[in-house]
């Protein structure tokens, strides 16, 4: 296999879920090829590089083999290198969003931090 379509590879390299969350994300323009806007159709080679948006995950990777079916985690993760760029952003991304308290739900208060919340409204 020499050419691929890029929805397809997307999905076998288990960026996304199914292939058609995969086209939505090349039509909607969050996948560039080449530095360049591409079609769900758009064959993929060996050697391409991508630049995959999802939410507010940054990706830059290399084309390191071609699949056109999904497999497990470690066969999917075989099929593209990350830059080295793209690596060190993403986790400064994730250690900056950790500082500012984004990385999980807000938590109901428990006994203790309601008596300490009744005791603080309590003394205005």
């Amino acid at each position: 296999m020499t050419e691929l379509r890029v929805d397809v590879w997307l999905w076998a390299a288990r960026f996304f879920k199914t292939r058609s969350l995969a086209k939505q994300a090349v039509d909607g323009g969050k996948i560039d090829v080449n530095d360049a806007g591409c079609k769900p159709a758009k064959l993929l080679h060996v050697g391409d590089h991508l630049k995959i948006s999802r939410g507010e995950e940054r990706l830059e990777v290399e084309v390191l083999a071609l699949s056109d079916k999904r497999g497990p985690a470690s066969a999917a993760q075989a099929l593209y290198r990350e830059t080295e760029p793209s690596r060190v952003a993403r986790e400064v991304a994730r250690e900056r969003r950790q500082l500012l308290g984004a990385s999980g739900p807000v938590k109901r208060p428990d006994k203790h931090a309601r008596r300490q919340l009744r005791q603080m409204k309590d003394s205005r």
